[in-house]
């Protein structure tokens, strides 16, 4: 994997967490809301959920 892979992916996942608040800044407040009252464990297990796709994704598509 060359540096402008890896920055190009960065670039990317920029662009795909700026639509949101893009497109409906109240519903990503909103969702941002309910993200703060989830206990840690809990925001842990989503972002090993996270973590576990992306490499699902990864393996698949490499």
């Amino acid at each position: 994997m060359s540096a402008d892979t890896l920055w190009s992916a960065l670039a990317l996942v920029l662009v795909i967490e700026g639509l949101l608040p893009f497109v409906s800044p109240g519903g990503w407040r909103r969702g941002f809301g309910q993200l703060m009252q989830l206990r840690d464990g809990q925001l842990r297990f989503f972002g090993l959920c996270s973590i576990l796709v992306g490499l699902l994704l990864l393996w698949i598509l490499y």
